[in-house]
Parts: C-alpha cells; structure tokens; sequence
C-alpha cells in the first residue's frame, strides 16, 4: 500500500485539460494532477522556476459541462519530461476564489468515493 504524504487528496483527469496562461494568453501544456492547494503540470511552454503565473483550465462535472477554473500560482520547480521541450511543473495556488475552490474540491473528492 502506498502512503500519500500530500495534506490535500490529488486527482488525475482521465482527459487531456489545457493549462492557459491568462497573461501569455496561450496554451502553457495539459493538467497532470490537480488537488485544493496545488496542481501538476505538463508544460510544453518555456516556464520561469520561482515565477508567479495566472492559469485557467476548465474541469467538467457528472454531466459533461465545463466549468472554467482560475488561479494565481507560484511555480515551485520544474523538471525535465522525458518528451523533448516538454517539463513537469508543480504549481502551488496562491489565489482561487471560493467558487472555484468549491468546484475544484468537488471534482477531486469525485474521484475518492
């Protein structure tokens, strides 16, 4: 059995979700691993270790409807994927508002029942 250290429950989307930068406004790579407090992310877009980024996805409910998420983060480090130009990102949220924060614990905690 596998301990998970994490103090927020994570969760994997079965489908690909594009990562915007709002600022960039551009695609930035695809969501690995989202929970409360932080996300994984699959850039395939330079990204400034340490920097501060405004991000937006989207996660879907039971009935297939998007839901947009925004989030101001700070990325915390970032490591080479094994695709060329492509790196792992781990992103802490610094700002989410209560509703997406809602949306965003209620997508997660779907995957734990």
């Amino acid at each position: 059995m596998i301990h998970e250290a994490r103090r927020s429950p994570r969760r994997q989307p079965t489908a690909s979700i594009t990562v915007t930068d709002h600022m960039a406004e551009g695609s930035i790579g695809r969501l690995g691993n989202v929970s409360e407090s932080g996300m994984l992310l699959l850039a395939s877009a330079p990204l400034t270790e340490d920097a501060l980024y405004q991000l937006g996805f989207t996660l879907p409910d039971r009935q297939g409807r998007e839901h947009p998420i925004d989030v101001g983060v700070h990325l915390l480090w970032l490591e080479q994927a094994h695709a060329p130009g492509q790196h792992w990102a781990g992103f802490r949220f610094l700002t989410i508002s209560d509703e997406h924060r809602e949306r965003l614990r209620d997508w997660v905690a779907e995957a734990q029942v």
